[in-house]
């Protein structure tokens, strides 16, 4: 997780629709303008906040913490991250000028935002908890993961390293197939959910179901007021920041990582699948004759 995510992680279990149901009516009917639109509303003071909704900075206090914020600073983080989980494609490429720059330099300015994403990886992971998990998989009497949309391609990234050491593992990237895969998990079992953003609804809700059929839930986003993030035991966060559209630079290095700590958790049981798949690379049919 992101250091900085302190305890506002802690109070991001509750959705902000969940927060607003707690206020009342009125002050539903106040604050809704910010659960819509949260981009237009993060930079602003608590004194420029209360002007825009025509009420005094004493009410929008009384109102944050009402939705579980300690202050004001607190609440404002929060609304970074909605507005994070919020950003559309679209959003991203109207916020680049027109010819303000050559194709080359969209070209740099997307491969160093990839490399700030993973600046930030290697500065929040804990390598603790990646440990923990590696364990939980290898106890696992069987692992799903769950994707669909871009994410597929993280999920077939995933499921063909976890595929080569030897793990009962499956996928699930379409509805039905989500549906029906998560209606078997139970308490031996270990699910994980990729998605990003607000969350693809048929891996928010498989999600969801495997956690309430006893599987220990392991997720991958990019914010902690994600669902992904809210439903999972464990989750781990990967920025997809890009110019416009995600990137999966952060996303793919994490599952880079997580393979290796796999690999070397039983050493020996992986140097023996490797020896077969090293006969299998000098002299399986599928290679190209050199």
């Amino acid at each position: 997780m992101r250091k900085r995510a302190g305890s506002i992680f802690n109070a991001a279990t509750l959705s902000f629709t969940e927060r607003i149901s707690k206020l009342h009516i009125k002050r539903q009917e106040l604050i809704r303008p910010v659960q819509e639109n949260p981009k237009e509303y993060v930079l602003l003071s608590i004194r420029s906040l209360a002007e825009r909704l025509k009420t005094d900075p004493a009410t929008v206090l009384r109102i944050v913490r009402g939705l579980g914020f300690e202050s004001y600073r607190e609440f404002k983080a929060y609304l970074h991250e909605l507005s994070i989980a919020s950003a559309t494609s679209l959003e991203g490429m109207q916020s680049v000028v027109p010819n303000d720059s050559s194709l080359a330099s969209h070209g740099r300015r997307t491969l160093e935002q990839d490399i700030r994403n993973l600046h930030t990886l290697r500065n929040t992971l804990d390598m603790s908890r990646l440990v923990s998990v590696t364990e939980r998989i290898y106890g696992a009497q069987r692992i799903l993961l769950l994707g669909g949309d871009m994410a597929i391609a993280l999920i077939y990234l995933l499921d063909y390293k976890l595929t080569l050491l030897g793990l009962p593992v499956s996928q699930a990237t379409t509805p039905g197939k989500t549906l029906h895969a998560v209606r078997g998990i139970g308490k031996k079992d270990l699910v994980i959910a990729i998605s990003f953003r607000r969350g693809l609804r048929q891996t928010v809700e498989g999600l969801q179901q495997a956690r309430s059929n006893g599987a220990y839930c392991v997720g991958i986003t990019d914010t902690f007021v994600s669902p992904v993030a809210r439903f999972s035991h464990e989750c781990f966060l990967t920025s997809v920041e890009a110019p416009f559209s995600n990137s999966y630079a952060a996303p793919a290095s994490f599952i880079n990582i997580l393979f290796a700590t796999c690999a070397h958790y039983r050493r020996a049981r992986t140097l023996d699948v490797l020896k077969q798949v090293d006969h299998e690379q000098r002299h399986g049919f599928r290679w190209y004759p050199g």
